[in-house]
């Protein structure tokens, strides 16, 4: 295999992907998409299908196909990189392992789902010396490039406060954090990290000053038994008031195969990506449940209210219950506001009584791809990197990282205490 001391930016970097779902499975498929830059040299994933079919994609033999992490381990460095997309639960040890045996790691988000596994995580690849990139896709999509130009040109003046909502959409909840993988805390990790520290991490970013106190307020409001209409059943399929529930899991995922094949959410509850199997697995699985008579405990809701290094503010907002639209924000300086909404960005000039009108398409972006870009850009920087031992491309490092991680930790403490906690790092 390639070996680091060859620091040529034009060589190409091999990569090892350590669960193969929708994120290490997307993720690889930017490297299949450019074989002159990054080649998929061996996948550790459990599921069969999932394994096989990202090995018969990447022409991956069985010596290059393994069940578990443990196993690439073994094996020794394999490859220059890895790619760490396993659930939240279970990233610190393979990161730790793959870290000692010299691979440079990119490791999806959350880092962990504890501040302690998180510390740890970030001192690992730190002694061990190699690069670190975390999954925060948001940092890299052409969106954030465009409001961070405008914000760093001084066109609104000094930040003093931000305005952020997350619009998880009703779908999306019902799916991932109701009937899906990150319902409930003890099985991942709680909702503002499992879903939003994305969006911590983007206002300090976006902002470029650290997060130094916080408070919140939110709570699991509607997914609850006690909400649920009367002569509902135990699943969708059995159910009366079925047709005219918003949350119908045979609507989503028929209507979603219809829309976009089997890509997510459907490969997420079947490996028959047909409407037959669609049916099949919610007579059965998870995800043809109730959403008001299912396991779940995360909030549906929450609000955070942040104050950064001199004494600017910022407030966000995650709601279940919104169409599924791309994030809005509102930064307002002491020369003008910039609105944005994913697609465009306006900005209003206080000494003009002038607005600018922005789009991201027009700007000759690759908007298309996953988060808008981000998954691209994430990889893009991240390979770059490991190419020419150039951290500067990553733009989501271990230890601007650790410090959102924190500060999400500290909302969430201060959701349960009804407090106002300080920022640790």
């Amino acid at each position: 295999m390639a070996g680091v001391s060859d620091q040529r930016p034009d060589r190409i970097v091999t990569v090892a992907v350590v669960g193969a779902g929708s994120r290490g499975a997307g993720y690889a498929a930017w490297v299949a998409a450019h074989p002159d830059r990054a080649r998929v040299v061996a996948v550790a994933e459990p599921r069969p299908f999932q394994r096989e079919a990202l090995a018969a994609r990447h022409g991956l033999g069985a010596d290059a196909s393994f069940t578990d992490w443990r196993q690439l381990a073994a094996a020794g460095k394999v490859a220059d990189a890895v790619l760490v997309c396993t659930h939240d639960t279970d990233h610190l040890a393979p990161v730790e392992a793959f870290a000692a045996l010299g691979c440079d790691v990119l490791v999806e988000k959350p880092l962990a789902p504890t501040e302690a596994d998180c510390r740890r995580l970030v001192a690992a690849v730190e002694e061990a010396g190699v690069l670190l990139a975390v999954g925060h896709v948001l940092r890299y999509t052409p969106y954030t490039d465009l409001v961070k130009e405008l914000v760093d040109a001084g066109r609104v003046g000094e930040i003093v406060s931000v305005q952020h909502l997350e619009p998880v959409g009703w779908w999306h909840a019902a799916h991932s954090f109701v009937r899906g993988n990150w319902r409930r805390e003890d099985l991942s990790s709680f909702m503002l990290m499992a879903k939003s520290c994305h969006d911590v991490d983007w206002l300090r970013y976006v902002v470029g000053v650290p997060i130094e106190r916080v408070s919140s307020f939110g709570g699991l409001l509607h997914f609850r038994p006690e909400r649920a209409p009367e002569g509902s059943a135990e699943r969708c399929l059995d159910c009366a008031v079925e047709p005219d529930c918003p949350y119908s899991a045979p609507r989503l995922y028929h209507r979603m195969l219809d829309l976009r094949g089997s890509s997510w959410p459907v490969d997420v509850i079947t490996d028959d990506h047909t409407h037959e199997g669609i049916d099949a697995a919610l007579r059965v699985g998870p995800y043809g449940r109730c959403v008001y008579r299912c396991d779940n405990d995360v909030v549906d809701h929450q609000v955070v209210a942040f104050e950064l290094a001199g004494g600017r503010t910022a407030t966000f907002t995650m709601t279940a219950f919104t169409e599924s639209a791309d994030r809005r924000t509102q930064i307002f300086g002491t020369r003008g506001c910039i609105d944005g909404n994913g697609d465009k960005v306006s900005v209003y000039d206080f000494a003009t009584s002038q607005r600018e009108t922005f789009a991201v398409s027009a700007r000759g972006f690759d908007v298309a791809t996953g988060h808008g870009g981000g998954d691209a850009g994430l990889m893009d920087g991240f390979v770059r990197a490991v190419a020419t031992r150039d951290a500067s491309t990553i733009r989501s490092g271990p230890r601007e990282s650790l410090e959102t991680h924190l500060a999400v930790f500290a909302a969430e403490r201060a959701r349960h205490a009804g407090t106002v906690e300080t920022v640790t790092v």
